[in-house]
């Protein structure tokens, strides 16, 4: 289904959004502090610091062959999302190198720049576009290896960048303080593309099993599966109960478990992502 002309207006002003978010972190945080949180915006910072030549410049023509990469591998859309914000934020950061906060703090600058960074690569990337340099590559890698996190990859090759940074900057301590605003920006992103841990998997085990599921479907309204089991010590059959919930219903789920049987074994986990009814739609777009 094609979008109509307001909601293609309404993903170009977000992305513009997010290219002035994204080059603020760079161009008042990072640059001017010698800070490169790895990338093609972190090589660049090192070859500015070197060659004088601006930041934001240095960061367009690095962009050019990926950006063909990109559109080979992508498609017309995503050539015209990445093309705009590229060459929007490399711009923007020449733009907005010209403003000074007066902020010395390079572990301050770090954690900000590294943040502002995420935010805007995040705004982009949900809005079918990337900033260019490193996030094209990084959208290959996710064709290939889907059960790995957009943030964990970047992590894994910015590093690398971060590494050689201090041998440019001749600043152990630089390079330290980006590694910082690295790991910001790898849990920032993460946030912004997948949105907190809210969900809740826990699966109960116990002797009032019917009690406990009754209870938890008609006092809280989330679904139960009972789950066949038998104790490997014992060979007693029982029944398990599966259920996934918001965050926030979790304690309510414990105290009806104890109050209807202190003694049931109960396992909770953490997850990440849970698709059907009530969660994510199933035909979610990934990232």
């Amino acid at each position: 289904m094609k979008n109509t002309a307001k909601e293609i207006m309404l993903r170009y002003a977000a992305i513009i959004a997010g290219c002035l978010v994204y080059a603020a972190g760079i161009a008042i945080f990072l640059d001017p502090n010698g800070l490169a949180p790895g990338g093609v915006t972190g090589i660049a910072i090192m070859i500015s610091y070197a060659a004088k030549i601006p930041t934001g410049t240095l960061v367009l023509i690095i962009n050019i062959p990926l950006l063909i990469i990109g559109a080979w591998k992508f498609g017309r859309n995503f050539l015209m999302y990445t093309a705009v914000s590229t060459v929007l934020s490399s711009l923007m950061i020449n733009w907005l190198s010209a403003i000074s906060l007066g902020i010395t703090d390079k572990l301050l600058c770090g954690i900000v720049g590294g943040a502002l960074m995420a935010v805007g690569m995040g705004i982009v990337f949900k809005c079918g576009g990337t900033t260019g340099g490193s996030d094209i590559l990084i959208k290959l890698l996710r064709l290939r290896y889907r059960h790995l996190r957009t943030g964990t990859l970047f992590a894994i090759t910015d590093t690398i960048i971060v590494a050689v940074s201090a041998l440019v900057f001749k600043n152990i301590q630089n390079a330290l303080y980006a590694g910082i605003a690295l790991a910001v920006s790898s849990m920032v992103l993460d946030l912004v593309l997948y949105g907190p841990d809210e969900a809740k998997s826990v699966m109960i085990i116990s002797d009032r099993s019917e009690d406990v599921a009754k209870r938890i479907l008609e006092e809280l309204d989330i679904g139960v599966t009972y789950l066949q089991g038998r104790g490997a010590y014992t060979g007693a059959e029982k029944q398990v109960l599966l259920c996934a919930m918001r965050k926030a219903l979790f304690p309510k789920v414990r105290q009806v478990v104890q109050q209807e049987d202190p003694a049931a074994f109960m396992i909770v986990s953490s997850a990440t992502e849970i698709f059907g009814e009530g969660f994510k739609d199933h035909f979610t777009e990934e990232i």
